[in-house]
């Protein structure tokens, strides 16, 4: 049992991580790695599948949220949400490979929503963005072990 929730808590660290909520996964699987209880290859499987559905999230809220932009409770300023559509529409889709980077990433994944990415597009880049960045932090950290 304490292995189920251990792979729990770290696919709920993941999701959270990659919502627009100031969260780190990395660190999780850094312990869970370095501990040797736990198979790397599930490891980076369960992190990967917290962090792309955390993603499709954004996505979702960004499909729904363009029609409530002009209500004064509205988080972001309709001048922000303009700079970021205009950014997506100059990068394209393939700046959902960046959707990794701390910061700008969770962003990234809400515009795609906004500016109607499709989803197979979208959940396929973000998989090989989230999942490469989890299996690089894997193999770095097995390859620096003893």
């Amino acid at each position: 049992m304490f292995e189920f929730t251990s792979y729990l808590g770290l696919f709920l660290a993941a999701f959270a991580a990659a919502t627009l909520l100031p969260m780190q996964s990395e660190a999780a699987l850094v312990a869970m790695l370095l501990s040797g209880h736990y198979l790397p290859v599930t490891l980076v499987a369960v992190a990967t599948a917290g962090n792309v559905l955390g993603s499709v999230a954004n996505w979702v809220l960004g499909r729904g949220i363009e029609h409530l932009r002009h209500k004064r409770w509205f988080p972001v300023s309709e001048a922000k949400l303009a700079k970021a559509q205009v950014m997506y529409r100059r990068y394209g889709y393939w700046s959902l490979l960046l959707s990794w980077v701390p910061l700008i990433g969770d962003p990234i994944t809400l515009v795609a929503g906004v500016m109607r990415e499709p989803f197979w597009r979208f959940l396929l880049l973000v998989i090989l963005a989230k999942g490469g960045r989890y299996l690089v932090l894997a193999l770095v950290v097995l390859g620096s072990m003893p």
